[in-house]
C-alpha cells in the first residue's frame, strides 16, 4: 500500500464510536480510520486483510492507503476529544478511497442485488467471520450503480484474544449468516464455493498479510510480526480447507 503524509485533518465523522476523520494529503482526501480508536489497531488489521481478500475475489471495496499522521498536523476541528484521539493515533493509520455519488444501502435495495453477487459476498463474510453486515447495519454502499463493501473491522474477531485460539478454532461453523442483509438473495453459496476458494491460495493469503504494517500487529519486532502474520495465514488456510465450515450444502433462498 502507498503511504501518504497527512497535511490537514478536516473533520471527524461522529456517526460511529470510532470517529474516523477526513484527511487531506498530497494525493487527495481520504476517509481515515485511526489507530487510537476503540478496537484498533486490530480492527485496522482486519480491514486490510479482508479488503485484500475481497480484491482477489473481485468484490468492490474502497482502495486502502496508509496515512502518516504527525503530532503537529493541522486540524480544522477544534474538539478536545478529537485532539486526544489524534494524539493517540500518531504514526500510521488506514485511509480509504472516497467514492463518488455515494448512497447508503437500504433494505428495499435487497431485491436489486444479483443472486450470484450476494452469494459471493456472504461467502467472504463467512470466511472472515464478519457478523456486521445486517439489516440494521448493512455496511454496503452504492456508488455509480455498483455495490461496495465497507467496514470490516469486526471481522477476524479471534485476534482480540489470541489465548483463546485453538487448533479447532478455524473450523468453527459460521454463526449469524442467516442474519446477513443479503441472505434472502443467497441461492448459489455452494455453487460459488470452489471457484472462490481456488482464488485464495496460500500465496494470496500471505500477500494480504504482507500489507499489514508491523506496528498494527502490536508486535514491532520483525520476527514476532512474522510469526503473527503466519498465524493469520494458518487460521484462514485451515478455514479454507474443504468442506468449508461456513458453506451449507442445502442453502436455499428465503425470498
Amino acid at each position: 500500500m502507498q503511504t501518504y503524509r497527512a497535511r490537514r485533518v478536516l473533520r471527524a465523522d461522529r456517526g460511529g464510536s470510532s470517529w474516523p476523520v477526513l484527511v487531506e494529503t498530497d494525493a487527495g482526501i481520504f476517509y481515515t480510520k485511526l489507530r487510537g480508536a476503540g478496537q484498533a489497531p486490530a480492527s485496522l488489521v482486519a480491514e486490510i486483510i479482508v479488503g485484500a481478500l475481497a480484491d482477489s475475489l473481485e468484490l468492490s471495496v474502497p482502495a486502502r492507503v496508509l496515512i502518516d499522521l504527525r503530532s503537529d498536523v493541522s486540524v480544522d476541528d477544534p474538539d478536545w476529544e478529537l485532539a486526544q484521539l489524534l494524539l493517540r493515533s500518531t504514526g500510521l493509520n488506514l485511509g480509504f478511497q472516497l467514492l463518488p455519488g455515494v448512497r447508503n444501502f437500504r433494505t428495499s435495495d435487497t431485491a436489486e442485488v444479483d443472486r450470484e453477487l450476494a452469494s459471493r459476498i456472504v461467502w467472504l463474510d463467512g470466511l472472515v467471520q464478519n457478523r456486521d453486515r445486517t439489516v440494521k447495519n448493512p455496511n454496503l454502499l452504492w456508488s455509480q450503480g455498483q455495490l461496495w463493501l465497507i467496514d470490516h473491522g469486526a471481522s477476524l474477531g479471534f485476534h482480540h484474544d489470541w489465548t483463546l485460539l485453538t487448533e479447532d478454532s478455524p473450523r468453527v461453523p459460521a454463526r449469524g449468516l442467516k442474519d446477513h442483509v443479503l441472505w434472502s438473495r443467497v441461492t448459489q453459496l455452494g455453487g460459488v464455493d470452489e471457484a472462490l476458494a481456488a482464488r485464495l491460495g496460500r500465496g494470496t493469503l500471505e500477500d494480504a498479510l504482507a500489507a499489514v504494517p508491523h506496528d498494527f500487529l502490536a508486535e514491532p519486532a520483525s520476527d514476532r510480526a512474522r510469526r503473527r502474520r503466519a498465524a493469520y495465514v494458518a487460521f484462514l488456510w485451515k478455514r479454507l480447507k474443504a468442506p468449508r465450515p461456513f458453506v451449507a450444502t442445502d442453502v436455499t433462498s428465503a425470498g
